[in-house]
């Protein structure tokens, strides 16, 4: 049996309208026509004689043979556009203004950054580290060009990055106190964690008291290390001496997404998604 060598072209197609839930909206960040893409994507299933996509009327969904080709497809892409930037494409120049969410793999964060701008050496990079909804109500407006940050719940905008489960942290052994209220540390009104918290143990029929309330993410961080009550974190961003808590109401996922003009910038937003779906595994 002959191996067939993969098209990169057909791969990036495939890549986009996985990544983005449909032929429109890949199509229309690669600049092509729904119905060209949707050719490539024939194309490549022939090649593999197997089924990467499933379709419907109104969505598509990765066979478990296009999760496995998905996780190649991204590598392949990533290696070439790296090779193709250090051997012909031009330096990138100017200015990244760079929102991040604190949510958002607060564990692996600096060394991401560390390799992005080693990546673009010429690129200035600024960092600004926030709560999600100030820092893209800061990108609306002009102040950061991308954002990576939270999805609010049922919203599309953004392009998703990976999906995460919320979960309760308190130190290992720590209990709710009987017959009191369940003491719990949070950041301030409008985060999305907060209001999926709070709702949970209101529909849960549990009592419960904000008692530690801080703009930083480290701050309610702290108040659950030193055991003053029980937070919410992204299962990625668990700092030490915390643990789950399974016993507290659930809390669902995250999707965690890029949000600005990825389109226009894609020379350095793909390196950067890249790089961070690599941390997380």
């Amino acid at each position: 049996m002959r191996i067939p060598d993969l098209d990169l072209d057909l791969l990036r197609c495939f890549v986009q309208v996985a990544e983005r839930g449909g032929f429109t909206a890949g199509a229309a960040a690669l600049g092509l026509t729904q119905s060209a893409v949707s050719l490539k994507v024939k194309r490549l299933e022939e090649l593999l004689q197997k089924r990467v996509l499933e379709r419907s009327s109104r969505s598509v969904a990765l066979t478990r043979e296009g999760e496995t080709l998905l996780a190649y497809a991204r590598r392949m892409l990533a290696l070439n556009d790296e090779a193709v930037r250090r051997l012909v494409a031009p330096p990138i120049t100017g200015r990244l203004r760079l929102g991040v969410a604190d949510h958002f793999v607060p564990r692996n964060l600096a060394p991401i950054l560390a390799r992005f701008a080693a990546h673009f050496p010429e690129l200035r990079l600024e960092v600004e580290v926030g709560r999600s909804h100030e820092l893209r109500a800061a990108q609306e407006r002009g102040a950061l060009d991308l954002v990576l940050g939270k999805r609010r719940d049922g919203e599309t905008e953004g392009r998703p990055i990976w999906t995460e489960p919320i979960v309760w942290v308190a130190p290992p052994g720590w209990l709710p106190p009987e017959g009191r209220a369940l003491p719990v540390a949070m950041l301030p009104q409008g985060c999305m964690f907060r209001d999926r918290a709070l709702a949970a143990l209101a529909r849960a029929g549990m009592e419960f008291e904000v008692v530690y309330t801080s703009a930083s993410l480290l701050g309610v961080a702290a108040a659950a290390q030193a055991g003053l009550a029980a937070t919410v974190l992204g299962r990625s961003g668990l700092p030490a001496g915390l643990v789950e808590h399974a016993s507290l109401p659930p809390l669902g996922t995250a999707v965690m997404a890029v949000f600005g003009d990825a389109t226009n910038q894609t020379q350095i937003v793909e390196p950067l998604i890249e790089m961070i779906r690599e941390s997380l595994q």
